[in-house]
């Protein structure tokens, strides 16, 4: 009657913590109970059985998506709700809904942290159970901070995503490693006048996103005016007769005097910017340190002739090459099998012989590749084989070329001409590439001296 796939995406693995429950951890402690006389005890059990526990998290995780998937199918389908009504007008539910019944496994792991900490309380400190019932605490409390973790990463995401659909999809932040920090509404001072025009901030744990407010009728939509990386950025507490409650904050890309609502908003503005920068500098540094021990195990000389350390994914969160931050979908990690580096799919588009490996072709970052090899040429093969004709960038093409520029193209005499980006590279001086604009990737066609 129903998708197999909205019954898996309400109940997630409820199914396997049920059987955990039912088959394991409840008749261990039923036969611990009814031999209690003489094995009064429980620690044990718990600290076997404890790890299994972490499977929660998966549950606590789907929780909010199985809520909302859960209400439309209720307003959706007649027959699922008629079938919801039955089941909770049984006896065995306790008139109780089955979002409550749903919600009992979220506060399952908690209730076990809070008795165990009792029982340990009312435990006699030289009880032979007072060991095992600490060592089962400890593993519980992992789980349960596990499970909140879950939860926080999940509420993070969902911000993200409503910050995304507000600047209307402008810039990508749906990305685990971005946090929301603050964001607000705040005043920027004009450089040439003494006017205030009305501004929204968004303060993550890498950039500020400086945003113009826009009409909408369907809730609050900005315009991203900077994007102001964390990186370098300072903030100073200003002064201004005129205009009270103001501070600086200068980045690479811009510098904004700012003014807050309050003395008290100024406050939180200056401390929110100032923890955050702390906190980039610390993982930065912990980052240079990574890259330097890299740099200190394996020397220019040694490239490709002993195995480096590798760099743990977690010690990182941006490439180690060209710096742009990961996510799972379009920018996942690499290894480079040479240096050890962490880097992204496009600084390890390539692949050299590894003396250590037995000279076996290797993915290996761009510098790493250039020196193993002794290549000089950036249009060298490429994962052990050549571009195609048109997968040359325009704007690697145009900064190495005889002449470039806009010109009208067209096939057909009957149809109207386009503008396209036209490039004569000096390494094929007898080619035009034609490109749709000089930032895009690949060329729309390439034109030889023998065609017409």
């Amino acid at each position: 009657m129903f998708p197999v796939e909205v019954v898996k995406g309400i109940f997630s693995n409820v199914g396997s913590i049920y059987t955990f429950h039912s088959q394991f951890l409840l008749p261990d402690l039923e036969t611990r109970m009814s031999q209690w006389a003489s094995t009064p005890r429980i620690g044990d059990i718990l600290a076997q059985l404890a790890p299994f526990l972490r499977m929660y998290a998966e549950y606590v995780k789907n929780f909010d998506s199985a809520m909302d998937l859960l209400k439309q199918w209720t307003e959706r389908s007649v027959q699922f709700n008629t079938i919801i009504q039955d089941i909770q007008s049984q006896e065995v539910c306790g008139n109780l809904t089955l979002q409550h019944h749903m919600l009992e496994p979220v506060q399952r792991v908690p209730r076990y942290e809070m008795l165990l900490k009792d029982y340990l309380k009312k435990l006699p400190e030289d009880d032979p159970d007072r060991s095992q019932a600490k060592k089962s605490l400890n593993i519980i409390s992992m789980a349960a901070t596990h499970s909140n973790m879950a939860i926080r990463k999940m509420e993070n995401l969902k911000k993200l995503m409503e910050i995304y659909e507000m600047l209307g999809g402008e810039e990508d932040i749906v990305n685990p490693s971005n946090e929301l920090i603050k964001e607000g509404q705040i005043l920027k001072l004009a450089a040439r006048n003494t006017s205030s025009m009305e501004r929204y901030l968004f303060l993550f744990n890498n950039m500020l996103l400086y945003c113009v407010p826009k009409f909408s009728l369907v809730g609050q939509r900005f315009t991203v005016r900077t994007r102001v990386g964390v990186e370098g950025m300072k903030v100073l507490e200003t002064s201004n007769e005129d205009y009270p409650h103001t501070f600086q904050v200068s980045g690479k890309e811009r510098t904004l005097e700012l003014q807050a609502s309050s003395e008290q908003d100024k406050e939180d503005w200056i401390k929110a910017f100032q923890e955050t920068i702390e906190i980039f500098q610390q993982k930065n540094e912990t980052f240079k340190s990574a890259s330097k021990e890299v740099a200190d195990e394996v020397s220019v000389k040694e490239l490709g002739k002993r195995a480096p350390r590798w760099i743990r994914d977690n010690e990182v969160t941006m490439c180690m090459k060209c710096k742009e931050p990961f996510n799972p979908l379009t920018r996942r990690r690499h290894h480079c099998r040479a240096c050890g580096y962490v880097v992204c799919y496009k600084c390890s588009d390539y692949k050299a012989s590894l003396r250590y490996d037995g000279n076996k072709l290797n993915k290996v970052c761009k510098d790493c590749y250039f020196i193993v090899t002794g290549r000089a040429d950036a249009e060298e093969p490429v994962s052990g084989k050549k571009r195609g004709i048109l997968e040359i960038e325009a704007a690697q093409v145009s900064g190495n070329s005889f002449l470039c520029g806009f010109l009208q193209y067209s096939t057909d005499r009957t149809k109207p001409c386009q503008r396209v980006w036209c490039v004569i590279p000096q390494h094929d001086a007898l080619v035009l590439y034609l490109y749709g604009a000089p930032q895009v990737r690949d060329a729309v066609r390439r034109v030889s001296s023998g065609e017409e």
